[in-house]
């Protein structure tokens, strides 16, 4: 079987189950694992950001980022596709009673002209008061799209003429950073907050970083009580993580060019309506008949996504080898002579 709905499906390398078992521990709760504390200096610093705290799902992570920068009854900013709306389960207005003002931006990405556009005036007390704007990168729902560093300075100077904060939801920011080659230091002089994942195609079990600011970063670990995301011994996930840092960066540009070239080689099928950009690890694609593709690949030992609409998802990962690769590539091609 090969599995291709999600880079989250990934199993830990012995490797990194290797150094998971060698992981020296403590209690988190008391901020006394020292395998934690280590991976939380490695992030911020990395980022050039002052604190950093371990969630245990991103989800988590970017839920309690809108927690700690926002009241109930604020509004934050963010595009249709953004995960903080679509696939965190109404957490924004349940956890944090705010409302999500959605934009209308590309494959996920927004400009700065349409965070202006749509920040609430904060004199009109008819209206949500504007606090956040959340950005995705890579977007997920937009196909694994980067935003360029020059559109991010932009929004920030909204954020700082308007006094909003700004958060990036950075689950596949790693990926962003292969692709684009960008400085992560730069992330952290926009930024208010960032969440990094570990679980998608960094392929540990769980875990995700939120780094920020000092200022904003004092509320995290209450916020993290609150939901419920307080650990205990779970150095043994943070040396996952760490692993990853050190080993699975680099390679995530083999997922990126699989990807590239599935894109290429669906653009040439008859059965494909239209292949969206792919910039990084996530091919998104339109078919005729979604349902039949899907039984098909089904049938044959390949799992993909269905996104709706007749747009089906691909997303290559570290488990995905070179030979499942060539058997998926000629899957597709095989399909033709079953229509």
């Amino acid at each position: 079987m090969i599995d291709l709905r999600s880079d989250t499906v990934t199993k830990p390398s012995k490797e990194m189950m290797q150094a998971m078992f060698q992981a020296e521990v403590g209690d988190d709760v008391y901020k006394e694992d020292p395998t934690v504390n280590e991976l939380e200096r490695r992030v911020a610093e990395m980022f050039g950001m002052e604190d950093a705290l371990f969630f245990p799902t991103g989800s988590m992570a970017n839920q309690a980022a809108i927690k700690m920068h926002t009241q109930p009854g604020e509004q934050l900013i963010c595009d249709k596709y953004a995960h903080v709306f679509n696939y965190e389960g109404g957490g924004a207005s349940f956890n944090s009673g705010v409302s999500c003002r959605l934009l209308d931006g590309d494959r996920g990405m927004v400009t700065a002209a349409q965070v202006m556009e749509a920040i609430n005036p904060p004199d009109f007390y008819h209206s949500a008061l504007t606090t956040l704007v959340c950005l995705e990168n890579t977007t997920n729902k937009g196909g694994g799209a980067c935003y360029d560093m020059s559109t991010f300075k932009e929004v920030r100077k909204v954020c700082d003429d308007h006094n909003l904060g700004l958060h990036l939801d950075g689950a596949r920011l790693w990926n962003a950073l292969v692709a684009t080659g960008q400085d992560p230091k730069e992330y952290g002089e926009i930024f208010d907050t960032i969440s990094v994942c570990f679980s998608k195609g960094m392929g540990t079990p769980l875990g995700t970083v939120l780094t920020g600011k000092k200022e904003i970063m004092k509320k995290a670990m209450r916020v993290r009580k609150v939901l419920g995301g307080g650990m205990r011994q779970v150095g043994y996930m943070a040396a996952a993580a760490i692993y990853a840092l050190d080993h699975n960066i680099d390679r995530l540009k083999q997922d990126h060019d699989r990807a590239k070239e599935l894109g290429e080689v669906l653009k040439t099928l008859p059965y494909v309506i239209k292949v969206e950009e792919v910039e990084t690890n996530i091919v998104i694609f339109e078919v005729e008949d979604e349902l039949q593709v899907m039984d098909y690949c089904s049938s044959n030992d390949l799992i993909i996504s269905n996104m709706g609409q007749g747009k089906l998802r691909l997303v290559t990962h570290l488990d995905y080898t070179h030979k499942d690769h060539i058997a998926v590539i000629q899957l597709f091609k095989n399909f033709i002579t079953k229509l």
